[in-house]
């Protein structure tokens, strides 16, 4: 096992906390790539707990362990819920890499960090109102709760200054030795986000889109409340619910877009060692084709900017954004020659004739009833093509003696979880393997190439 990169995907429901070990020498590299959820705070302190005793060797401070890399790929809590300074009070962090956009001073993100304020903005202010909101809608507003402030201070200022050190915002064009780190067997590259963010997430609606939002900002303010709560003289009532109507929907459209921008200024890792490839992928997200100067999805910005290393296959993946159906550049139905489609085909190709799959992949993820289309049940049957660690959840369940249609994970979602989908191999998903195993996270090992 020593001589094997791990990669360890912890159960915290919907989110992620991935720990990857490197055996670099005589000595093993230790990252810890995000920590969220949207599940239970208690799911992330056992996490770290377990990495703290198990996995860390003593650092140079005396009763602290070594994590020598912290990785942030974005900013929503299923990504950096866990990130609370007590958790790590014997944890000794020499580096953290945060998004480039997550740089309030980074020049070229100017429009995407005045879109977030807005839509923070706007659903804290709906969040005060005590509105009776859908299950998806209270999952739009939590993304934007003050918890998600206390995180970033502690990834921007609480945690640097425990450790001594300043967080690095990375970005795809930044120089590798301003990321240098003390590995001799490995490279850690970083692929997205791109340095100009407004440029390639976001484009040129990014004005209109700002301007837009503006004429509405005043009614998400404390100080609007007593206007909005009570009928205008000069407005039937029916109109004013038709108007606050509008402007909510408006909002949270708004919020929906930032949402999928911070998706795309994930951090994408590209770790190579020993002849292996392994990619690490946050949530970002894909589009139907690149546009110059428009919003444009984070894998088609990669396959455009950065074609060489998106070319040649992986040996690992980790499935993006929990497996939903827009964040693994593939589309059902699609010719092979359809540009997402090419990108999956050049990183976990499809064996060829009788032979095996060699690459493996995990899908960190929980079907729940607010997440209901994730994972997307007919993409991991499609990556259970191509990849080598899979299971037949369906069957293996069964041996359970599990009533599917009754009992949890599928009670009042079961359409979503598909039968023949399970009947066939997937990757290894956190959920599953939990219900099977009984184990708090799953492995991948990694052998060293030839």
């Amino acid at each position: 096992m020593g001589n094997k990169l791990l990669v360890r995907a912890y159960n915290v429901g919907v989110g992620d906390c991935i720990y990857v070990r490197i055996p670099d020498g005589d000595q093993n590299f230790h990252i810890l790539i995000d920590c969220g959820t949207i599940s239970s705070i208690n799911l992330l302190k056992s996490a770290i707990k377990h990495i703290e005793e198990y996995m860390l060797p003593d650092a140079e401070e005396p009763g602290k362990k070594r994590l020598d890399l912290v990785v942030v790929t974005h900013r929503h809590r299923d990504h950096i819920k866990g990130f609370d300074p007590t958790f790590f009070g014997n944890i000794q962090i020499k580096n953290i890499w945060l998004s480039a956009a997550m740089d309030k001073q980074h020049p070229q993100a100017a429009k995407t960090l005045s879109l977030h304020d807005s839509a923070t903005r706007a659903m804290r202010d709906i969040e005060a109102r005590g509105l009776a909101l859908s299950p998806t809608l209270q999952l739009l507003v939590s993304m934007y709760s003050i918890n998600n402030t206390d995180a970033m201070k502690a990834l921007r200022q609480d945690l640097p200054e425990a450790n001594g050190i300043e967080p690095v915002y990375v970005h795809a064009d930044k120089p590798q030795n301003e990321l240098s780190l003390p590995l001799n067997s490995a490279s850690i590259r970083v692929l997205a986000p791109e340095k100009d963010i407004d440029g390639y997430y976001l484009g040129e609606e990014a004005d209109e889109m700002l301007r837009g939002f503006a004429g509405h900002r005043t009614y998400f303010t404390r100080r609007s409340v007593s206007i909005v709560d009570a009928y205008p003289e000069n407005i039937s009532a029916g109109d004013f619910r038709l108007l606050r109507s509008r402007l909510l929907s408006n909002a949270f459209a708004f919020a929906e877009t930032d949402s999928s921008i911070q998706n795309n200024t994930s951090v994408v890792l590209l770790i190579e060692w020993r002849n292996r490839r392994l990619l690490f992928t946050g949530d970002a997200e894909w589009e139907g084709e690149y546009k110059d100067g428009k919003h444009n999805g984070s894998w088609n910005v990669m396959w455009t900017v950065r074609p060489q290393h998106l070319c040649n296959p992986v040996d690992f993946l980790k499935i993006g954004h929990h497996g939903s159906c827009n964040a693994t550049p593939w589309a059902k139905g699609r010719s092979l020659d359809y540009e997402v489609n090419q990108i999956l085909n050049e990183i976990l190709p499809l064996p060829e004739g009788n032979k095996k799959p060699s690459a493996k992949a995990i899908a960190s993820t929980q079907r729940t009833k607010v997440y209901k289309p994730i994972p997307a049940a007919e993409l991991l049957e499609e990556l259970g093509k191509r990849v080598s660690n899979t299971r037949t959840y369906y069957q293996e369940l069964s041996a359970l003696d599990l009533d599917f249609e009754e009992k949890q994970p599928f009670e009042d979602y079961w359409e979503y979880e598909q039968v023949d989908c399970l009947m066939k191999p997937q990757p290894w998903r956190t959920d599953l393997e939990n219900m099977l195993t009984g184990v708090d996270y799953v492995d991948v090992e990694i052998e060293p190439g030839d």
